[in-house]
């Protein structure tokens, strides 16, 4: 696809840029291997001042980079303006906590003496340069939870963002760059897929990240197996919301609301097949039916728009090959299904919430990214947790329940990077955060994601020789 900035809202193509040329891309690629050189061997200190002086300016930046995401992949503005805020929260955590998660390791007394040392340690070293290939639906935060933590482990970054993201990539290495960051340290790669894995092949990239489509992952992955470089994955999701009959239902339906459509319904961890006890089904189904149809749906820029435009034509697309297959087989729209009529400009979807799934339709098996909720239908526990473990994904879950044996029975149970109890899944710099299965493998965030791009050195000292010997 082109490099181009696309307003969801209208279809209007606004801005195109050419890609990067081979010349330039060796230009860069070497200058990434000298940044990392010198990066390197810098003090935690000037990382974390540097770090900070970033988190500085993104805050003075808010209001515009918030207006630059709205306008090139439809998010509300608040929820824009949001995620800068929280884009500076975790550079800021990372700022005052890498040394701490980066220090080195000694074992006991007892382990040194029984290794045949005199001393042991740990000691965790930046790998060099890393390749990132992020996706367009979080197109600051998917970078900065990766870029805060490399950074200050003394990595540097190569950034392939979404072919529809443009401009949004090129302010992440402007930013850094205005921080004072060495020149090279984080760059903006403006190419097409295509050239990812040339990329990657190169031996002066150590090691890739993604987030993204499970095709884009498999491809990296295969890349990177091949060259036996390091990956972390997070890919797609299908994450259940559990609801049991001890839970809080009004709460729960609406959070469930908040935790479907978020991002306009176009995030990986966000809720999308929810799973209700008999019990309580009836009263959350009217509930959380009715807090979709009140949803303002419209212009992504005016303050009081809860879901904007889906980002592309060809996701729209795709989200209604999804509920129309589904109403075919039989599942009923208990709001929504179509696109608003009074919207004939954009790629606008009506909040939707679809029951009577069942399994061979297509929706049961594959990821709706937009504001679709399948509700489904369970008569104890053991069913619930069939039906939530019943997909090729394991990003994250959520589960409203009260009873302390059902709390234990879904942590040790569940499928998925994350279980969530009475509230919906959201990623904070402390917490790890990732998923199995499909879902893609490694962990962002907390120490865990910091030590992801380490080379974990052990460094082992004989025994000192005997002075009479």
């Amino acid at each position: 696809m082109p490099i181009a900035t696309v307003n969801p809202a209208t279809g209007e193509t606004l801005k195109t840029f050419d890609a990067l040329g081979a010349e330039e891309i060796e230009r860069r690629l070497a200058l990434a291997r000298t940044a990392f050189e010198q990066h390197r061997t810098t003090e935690f200190g000037l990382r974390a001042e540097l770090m900070n002086r970033a988190a500085d300016l993104l805050e003075q930046d808010q209001q515009d980079i918030a207006r630059t995401m709205t306008t090139e992949m439809g998010k509300p503005i608040v929820a824009a303006r949001a995620e800068a805020a929280k884009c500076a929260k975790a550079m800021r955590w990372y700022a005052g906590h890498a040394e701490e998660l980066l220090a080195d390791e000694h074992p006991s007394a007892a382990d040194i003496k029984d290794a045949g040392a005199s001393r042991a340690s740990v000691h965790y070293r930046p790998l060099g340069v890393v390749l990132a290939v992020m996706p367009w639906n979080f197109p600051l935060w998917q970078v900065v939870r990766f870029a805060a933590p490399a950074l200050m482990a003394g990595n540097v970054g190569l950034l392939k963002h979404a072919s529809n993201v443009p401009q949004t990539a090129l302010y992440l290495e402007d930013l850094f760059r205005r921080a004072g960051f060495p020149e090279g340290c984080f760059q903006t790669l403006l190419v097409g897929s295509g050239a990812v894995e040339s990329i990657l092949r190169d031996p002066r990239v150590a090691a890739a990240t993604l987030t993204g489509s499970e095709p884009a992952g498999r491809s990296v992955a295969a890349v990177a197996g091949d060259e036996v470089k390091k990956t972390v994955l997070e890919l797609g999701g299908s994450d259940p919301f559990v609801v049991m009959p001890s839970a809080d239902i009004g709460r729960a339906a609406r959070t469930a609301v908040t935790a479907r459509v978020q991002n306009n319904g176009q995030s990986c961890i966000a809720a999308k097949r929810f799973i209700v006890h008999t019990d309580v089904y009836d009263a959350f189904c009217e509930r959380f039916a009715e807090g979709m149809r009140q949803l303002s749906v419209g212009d992504p820029m005016q303050e009081s728009t809860d879901v904007g435009p889906l980002a592309s034509e060809q996701g729209r697309t795709d989200l209604e090959e999804l509920v129309d297959d589904a109403v075919r087989l039989g599942a009923t729209a208990r709001c929504g299904g179509q696109r608003p009529e009074k919207l004939d400009r954009g790629w606008y979807y009506e909040p939707t919430v679809l029951t009577g799934i069942t399994t061979g339709m297509r929706i049961h098996h594959e990821e709706a990214f937009g504001p679709v909720a399948t509700v489904y239908l369970v008569g104890d526990l053991d069913e619930a947790v069939s039906v939530a473990n019943d997909s090729p994904f394991g990003l994250s879950s959520n589960v409203w329940t009260r009873d302390d044996g059902e709390v234990r029975r879904f942590v040790r149970d569940l499928e998925a990077g994350g279980v969530f109890f009475n509230g919906m899944t959201a990623s904070h710099p402390a917490l790890p955060f990732g998923g199995v299965k499909r879902s893609g493998y490694g962990r962002e965030l907390s120490g865990h994601g910091i030590r992801e791009f380490c080379n974990v050195t052990t460094v082992w000292h004989g025994a000192e020789p005997d002075a009479n010997s």
